[in-house]
């Protein structure tokens, strides 16, 4: 419900013009509150700022367009181009930053469905996470790496460049980590890996499961 509730918030109709406009939900957190594994200046800049550019590019190009009223699921898996890449980087950075919470508040490892299709699909948690960071830090340049379901309830990890969503490939994302330079260089400069390493801390798997069970 968390993850439905922040989707429908992506959007308002604007009273005047009855246009579809797109809008930063809010964190679920304070933007200091993923220290120290992701620095307030490190949130404020790649949420308060980053994102909303792609939220105002976006509210900009759609008027007058077959886009004018869609959904970001819809966007992302129908259009191209610079709507595309817009819409499709808001609801990417939506899963990024819905799945994190604080440090020590809630489960440091997925428990109940999602918990056993991950020791069903890779053997262990541990053999997940290494397969996650291996994928991640391969990732050439700017894009994505996801935990994703495929339509049978499979788990798969697949890497993805620039704007690119799992989505258009009929797979559901579950878990998604920003590995763009921009949501890492502040706090680590060009150590992915130690952002990797360091990004399980505060990963909200009770938000993560309940996508793997929404499916």
């Amino acid at each position: 419900m968390k993850r439905l509730l922040i989707l429908l918030a992506a959007f308002a109709i604007h009273p005047a013009t009855s246009q579809t406009v797109h809008i930063l939900p809010p964190l679920p957190y304070a933007t200091d509150a993923l220290e120290p594994v992701m620095s307030r200046e490190t949130v404020e800049l790649h949420h308060g700022k980053h994102v909303q550019t792609y939220v105002d590019n976006l509210n900009r190009l759609i008027p007058g367009t077959p886009y004018a009223e869609a959904t970001l699921e819809e966007i992302t898996m129908t259009a191209d181009g610079a709507v595309f890449n817009n819409g499709a980087q808001i609801l990417n950075h939506i899963i990024f930053f819905d799945g994190f919470a604080p440090e020590g508040s809630g489960p440091d490892k997925p428990t109940g469905a999602l918990g056993m299709a991950i020791e069903r699909d890779f053997g262990s948690f541990a053999a997940f996470q290494s397969k996650f960071n291996e994928a991640a830090t391969a990732q050439f340049g700017s894009g994505w790496a996801w935990l994703v379901s495929d339509p049978d309830g499979r788990l798969v990890i697949v890497t993805t460049s620039n704007a690119d969503n799992p989505l258009r490939d009929g797979l559901t994302p579950i878990l998604g980590i920003d590995v763009w330079e921009h949501s890492y260089y502040v706090d680590y400069r060009n150590r992915r890996a130690d952002y990797l390493a360091a990004i399980w801390r505060i990963i909200d798997w009770d938000t993560v499961g309940h996508r793997y069970e929404e499916r």
